[in-house]
């Protein structure tokens, strides 16, 4: 498996999500908001998502554990994540979720690859949906699904860093250094 969770809920208020302890990780990819309790990690966002931010909510310390594994993560020595999350979805996404932790570090899958494994060959695009939902992309790896032919597809996150987190797990996996961060950030046009 690649990830590890500690507990799962139906989804969050929107006072819950705007009452989250947050923080900003400088990730090669650009800032990462890093959003969740003392105990539990409840979403990364990308720029330009995530919403509101209160000041007397932001806790860096909080985030310590989180913030040091994709440290890890993106310098190429760490492969699956070891945090105790709370993934708020249906139990149709969190079905999904639960198996892109299960795609190996460095490979991809289709989303029809997807629907079949979670056995729901028929619920393709709602498969394909959840993957879109997914609300900690990166520790659960929504990057690593791709077109049937094997093109990249919509990423909250853009094409260019979902392209960067794939390389990224792909020169890994092949034992070859991963690119330097500032590497990271040109394609990831910032």
């Amino acid at each position: 498996m690649g990830m590890r969770t500690n507990e799962t809920s139906g989804a969050l208020s929107r006072e819950g999500r705007r009452g989250a302890l947050w923080t900003v990780y400088d990730s090669p990819l650009g800032p990462l908001t890093l959003r969740g309790t003392h105990e539990r990690l409840t979403a990364l966002d990308f720029p330009g998502h995530g919403g509101h931010r209160d000041d007397d909510q932001h806790a860096p310390e909080a985030f310590a554990d989180a913030i040091e594994q994709l440290e890890a993560y993106f310098a190429g020595d760490l492969q699956c994540f070891a945090l105790a999350l709370r993934l708020a979805g249906t139990p149709f996404q969190r079905r999904v979720w639960d198996e892109l932790g299960a795609i190996p570090y460095g490979e991809t899958i289709s989303y029809r690859e997807l629907a079949e494994a979670i056995g729901r060959p028929d619920r393709l695009r709602a498969a394909a949906a959840a993957v879109g939902r997914t609300p900690l992309p990166i520790v659960v790896p929504c990057h690593r699904v791709v077109a049937t032919d094997g093109g990249l597809t919509g990423y909250r996150g853009g094409l260019d860093r979902k392209r960067a987190l794939l390389d990224l797990e792909r020169r890994v996996a092949a034992g070859r250094v991963p690119e330097p961060a500032w590497a990271f950030r040109q394609t990831a046009l910032l």
